[in-house]
């Protein structure tokens, strides 16, 4: 048996749900890494929409998917996740079909900005409400910080209330690893 470590267990998880001419939304942009790969997945028909809070982040995504030919797929907003529903359009909600997000802070930038448990699950709601059956939310939750720690904590009580008739929710961690690994939550819409 070959184990999945938790970054080829997301690739996995969203190379399942999504097809060439879907939309995904990467719910945390960062150095742009996923927000890149998704737009592979979802092909030269399909859309990705990126959120991020931070100019630098939306820079630097922007500047990896010209250099890889992927602009044309991808709008990048600078704005909180929470905001998913004000800005992607209708006729796109039908083949919404992933979302990622990566918890904590943009790696080498600012540590003191991080996500918030309240726009996190504020942006997974509406994400669990537009998304037709089979769409797929996979959240990376990093929280080897304070703040992490209580998103961590609020993410799972989220979590574990939503009914499994409307929802398969799914952890996935290594218990063994020292230092707060991250660890994943995927939801499947029902």
């Amino acid at each position: 048996m070959k184990v999945l470590g938790i970054l080829p267990f997301v690739r996995f998880t969203v190379e399942n749900a999504l097809s060439p001419g879907d939309t995904a939304v990467d719910c945390t942009v960062g150095n742009g890494h996923d927000t890149a790969y998704l737009a592979t997945l979802v092909g030269e028909v399909g859309h990705v929409y990126g959120f991020d809070i931070q100019e630098q982040a939306i820079t630097k995504a922007a500047n990896r998917l010209i250099d890889q030919g992927l602009d044309k797929r991808v709008t990048l907003f600078q704005s909180g996740h929470e905001e998913v529903r004000s800005f992607i359009p209708l006729d796109k909600v039908n083949n919404l079909k992933a979302a990622i997000f990566n918890l904590g802070y943009l790696p080498g930038g600012d540590k003191s900005i991080v996500t918030k448990a309240t726009s996190t699950l504020a942006a997974v709601s509406a994400l669990l409400d537009m998304m037709p059956t089979g769409g797929t939310i996979v959240l990376v939750i990093y929280h080897g910080h304070e703040e992490g720690e209580n998103e961590k904590n609020s993410v799972l009580s989220f979590v574990e209330q939503i009914d499994q008739r409307h929802a398969h929710v799914l952890k996935y961690e290594f218990i063994n690893q020292a230092n707060n690994p991250p660890f994943v939550v995927a939801i499947e819409k029902r």
